[in-house]
């Protein structure tokens, strides 16, 4: 069950390997609009650089891990975060990625010390590769959005969202494959309106939701190695319907000045995934009605755009 009891023991279990992330406090001001007071849940700050450390873990610490080890497919991510944890807990890992993968996140797995292989375009064909892979050597498939374990980690962004910003009336949240969004709706359960934020070029969980089930979405744009599978998980889906208030897309014009104004206003750096909710407040895609108490989740920030020594 992917459920408020199953989350809290999940947090309990990976709680002494991953980072309670802060909250930062802004205004519209801060970036040159008009919406008012916003809450910043900084989840970039976790290990790895981005939420997927939670997920990773919980796969980990709950299923039995044989000789021949992980495997998983990641538009870089989840990669970087399931060779992390594998490299914390002694485990061989082997991660398949996308030519799509940016070289933060290439870097990063390769420094955790993780068996690493690119190719393909985009991430099904790093998934295809991946599953043959743990045919071929019995290692574990840990899914980057599509197993129980995996949503279980990431709701605890919501858990302690609740703990730190309990006013809260709605949380934007970037969603992909919709494992967060999924876990953090499920612990929500509607008591906290969940938005969920996606790229117009890779509408995954609108079109889902248009159709009433997961179909094959388009897959491109500049969030395209996080935000960008061909289908939103089938785990995740039945929570969406019953517990996300509404879906928003946005453009990767508005996504690149979400990243410019987090820079600006803020000094955060964030990969255009990362940035994706924010975009849709900064944009306008997002209204907040008067007096709404808004969080954002920052969710990744492993990127290149800002470079040092200067």
């Amino acid at each position: 069950m992917i459920d408020r009891n199953s989350i809290a023991a999940a947090e309990r279990l990976i709680r002494p390997y991953v980072r309670h992330t802060p909250m930062l406090s802004a205004e519209g001001r801060d970036f040159g609009a008009a919406f008012g007071p916003v809450q910043f849940k900084l989840e970039f700050l976790q290990h790895t650089g981005s939420f997927k450390a939670r997920g990773a873990f919980a796969n980990m610490l709950t299923r039995t891990i044989p000789s021949a080890g992980v495997v998983a497919a990641s538009g870089g991510n989840h990669g970087a975060a399931v060779a992390f944890a594998a490299q914390r807990l002694g485990v061989k890992a082997a991660i398949f990625v996308p030519a799509i993968a940016s070289q933060a996140k290439i870097d990063r797995i390769r420094g955790y010390g993780a068996d690493l292989v690119v190719g393909g375009d985009r991430y099904p064909e790093a998934l295809a590769a991946s599953i043959a892979y743990a045919e071929r050597t019995g290692a574990m498939q840990v899914h980057a959005y599509d197993q129980p374990e995996t949503m279980l980690g990431q709701g605890t962004v919501a858990l302690e969202l609740e703990q730190d910003a309990p006013h809260t009336d709605t949380v934007l949240v970037a969603c992909g494959g919709g494992g967060l969004i999924g876990g953090m709706a499920a612990w929500c359960e509607g008591r906290v309106r969940v938005v969920s934020v996606e790229p117009e070029l890779a509408p995954t969980l609108n079109m889902a939701l248009a159709a009433g089930r997961p179909v094959d979405a388009p897959n491109g744009g500049i969030a395209a190695d996080s935000l960008a599978p061909k289908q939103i998980g089938e785990l995740m889906f039945p929570i969406a319907q019953r517990h996300i208030a509404a879906s928003v897309l946005v453009t990767d014009e508005a996504i690149q000045a979400a990243q410019q104004s987090l820079w600006d206003g803020l000094r955060v750096v964030a990969e255009p995934g990362g940035a994706a909710a924010f975009a849709a407040l900064l944009s306008g895609r997002y209204v907040p009605a008067p007096n709404e108490r808004v969080s954002v989740l920052l969710c990744g920030a492993n990127t290149t755009a800002v470079r040092f020594g200067a």
